[in-house]
């Protein structure tokens, strides 16, 4: 295993004994793996000798398509620039390297995917460890007998689980806790790639298993796992390091530029949250009544009084797509003024036309919309809030049908009628819309939606996540 070359002033150590240390180090590189990270940034945090390196490789902010597609939003090139970095970097130090939610979504697919990358880079730079994989993809027999054992509720307004849902879903995931982690530690574990997991565990996990407060471990997870977001300026493509102490931690950023304050570290332990007081997660939530925020130095916050409130039930969070049909969508502008003054009533006219021209074809089952920039494109769920005002317009003209066919009809139908609408007050017949592409229509492939979004009940925190082994 080739040195790095930057850590020889202190890496002479393989295995570096946590038991009978005051405190725990967390480098967390970057917000998602494969965003990236500054080197320097990332070598000034080895220099602090952390005890861990940890990343949140997913989200589920991108939507439903990459859990249905078994796709990452991440680019394989990135997330393989990253781990050629800290793989190498942990093993060096004899520190574990945590990766959780693997390729984005966390199912199998994206555990696999995220696998054969590890394994280029071993065989490339000949490295040798013991890696353990977690995986928190179910079969689908598992959640229907959950659902007769009356084992799954709703999270949030959302309806009562059926069996059908789960035979529609393409892929169900669950946010594993910390627990499984620490087994795959405690079985000597060098590297961990875990599936979906909740968000702060993989940057608390070693604490916890060394006796560390809960709380304080996963709020500070909870900080990490967005990197250098927290400090200002804030980036999600930048190294973070976290201190746990007994009863307090400190964060601060590694990059000169970047600096941590009372304020953004607790506006950051408000991100995410419908309650500002309260974190749930896997066995419990973390309360942040009494939390403090000290600023200790012109870059580093300590915080602490944080508890963690366990329920009498452990639940984790489900999390299930299923494909609704295929996606065609046509951007398109105007800057006259005259359509622009009546655009939504263009809008109604052209979807009629549509509807009205499928009636008798077969293809009724299909969805149509325009989204419209510059007006509400942004907020046009939200029918209260006023219109915004502008010389230009985009206009998005989207077509969701049960086959991509049917969808290319429809937008392309939508397209054109629109193009040639006369509408009151038009001075140039030639055509209503200007595209900035050739050609006009864009096939998007599969569209999905979330239809499991539960929590489960589970006894053993361990047992539904299986872990395999593999030697490198």
């Amino acid at each position: 295993m080739a040195r790095t070359g930057h850590l020889t002033h202190y890496l002479n150590k393989k295995m570096m004994n946590t038991e009978n240390k005051n405190e725990i180090r967390v480098l967390s590189p970057t917000a998602i793996l494969g965003y990236g990270f500054p080197e320097e940034s990332f070598w000034e945090g080895m220099r602090r000798q952390p005890d861990v390196i940890a990343v949140d490789a997913g989200s589920t902010d991108p939507g439903p398509y990459y859990l249905g597609a078994g796709y990452s939003f991440t680019d394989r090139n990135a997330v393989k620039r990253d781990l050629a970095i800290m793989i190498p970097a942990a093993l060096e130090a004899g520190i574990p390297c945590m990766i959780g939610t693997a390729g984005g979504s966390g199912a199998r697919p994206h555990v696999e995917e995220t696998i054969g990358i590890i394994k280029e880079i071993v065989a490339e730079k000949n490295l040798h460890f013991k890696m353990a994989v977690i995986q928190s993809e179910f079969e689908k027999d598992y959640i229907k007998e959950k659902i007769r054992k009356g084992d799954i509720s709703p999270l949030g307004p959302v309806p009562e689980l059926k069996e059908s849902d789960v035979d529609e879903s393409i892929h169900i995931v669950a946010q594993m806790g910390e627990e499984p982690y620490i087994k795959a530690l405690e079985e000597g574990a060098q590297v961990i790639l875990a599936g979906r997991s909740y968000d702060p565990c993989e940057f608390s996990a070693l604490a916890i298993s060394k006796g560390f407060d809960k709380a304080l471990a996963i709020h500070m997870g909870k900080i990490l796992e967005c990197a250098a977001i927290t400090a200002l300026p804030g980036s999600g493509s930048d190294c973070m390091l976290g201190t746990l102490k007994k009863d307090s931690f400190v964060v601060e950023p590694l990059n000169p530029i970047r600096k941590c304050t009372a304020l953004s570290v607790a506006a950051h332990s408000l991100y995410e949250k419908s309650n500002p007081y309260f974190l749930p997660g896997p066995g419990g939530a973390l309360d942040l009544h009494e939390t403090k925020f000290n600023q200790l130095s012109d870059t580093q916050v300590e915080v602490s009084g944080t508890k963690f409130v366990p329920t009498e039930e452990y639940f984790v969070k489900l999390e299930g797509v299923r494909r609704v049909g295929y996606r065609t969508m046509s951007p398109a502008a105007t800057h006259d003024p005259v359509m622009i003054s009546q655009i939504d009533t263009v809008v109604e006219k052209v979807r009629e036309r549509v509807e009205d021209n499928f009636r008798n074809s077969g293809m009724k089952d299909f969805y149509l919309d325009f989204k419209i920039y510059g007006k509400k494109g942004v907020m046009h769920m939200f029918p209260e809030t006023p219109d915004s005002q502008s010389d230009e317009l985009l206009i998005i003209i989207e077509a969701v049908a049960p086959t991509q066919e049917e969808a290319n009809t429809i937008c392309g139908f939508a397209r054109s009628t629109m193009l040639h609408y006369g509408y009151e007050g038009r001075i140039s017949t030639a055509g209503n819309l200007a595209f900035p592409f050739s050609p006009s229509d864009c096939k998007m492939g599969a569209v999905y939606e979330f239809n499991v979004y539960h929590l489960m009940r589970i006894e053993d925190t361990c047992a539904p996540f299986p872990i395999t082994y593999m030697n490198f």
